[in-house]
């Protein structure tokens, strides 16, 4: 594990990162994203990122959201975890996944055609025990909040 990353883990499970981070993170994502012309994710330096490109649930405008992934390299496809920082209510975005589930992903810097997959019953399970592995803090969002996060897998489109 390369370090910082346990202090990191820590910082991300107070209460007081889930109030400061979901205006802060995603800014400064969207800036440096399109400084770099879509090759630098800064949050991705602790964990992988994407960002994601959907149509709104309502809107059906185009929305780029970058979020923190889980890549499951040996299938090819990746996890989204709609954690929203341990925050009451799922974020917006994920709501865009299940109206509008084709949609893309710029992953380091190439822009992927992907399907989403709301995950449900054992394939959730599964899937959960593995994010829990890869960023623990994921278990202390979802303690605080009474909704059971959303999981999305998101598979290559052709």
């Amino acid at each position: 594990m390369p370090p910082g990353i346990r202090f990191v883990q820590k910082v991300s499970s107070t209460r007081a990162f889930a109030k400061v981070a979901p205006r802060f993170i995603p800014a400064m994502d969207r800036a440096v994203h399109r400084l770099t012309r879509g090759k630098v994710l800064l949050s991705a330096q602790m964990l992988p990122g994407v960002v994601l490109t959907a149509r709104g649930a309502k809107t059906g405008r185009t929305r780029r959201t970058p979020l923190a992934c889980m890549p499951e390299e040996s299938s090819g496809t990746w996890l989204l975890i709609g954690s929203n920082f341990g925050r009451p209510g799922h974020p917006a975005w994920t709501a865009n996944l299940l109206a509008h589930p084709e949609v893309s992903i710029s992953w380091k810097g190439v822009e992927v055609p992907v399907r989403a997959r709301l995950l449900a019953g054992a394939e959730r399970e599964e899937a959960w025990a593995a994010v829990l592995r890869f960023w623990p803090p994921y278990a202390t969002y979802q303690a605080r909040v009474d909704r059971q996060i959303r999981l999305f897998r998101l598979e290559r489109r052709d």
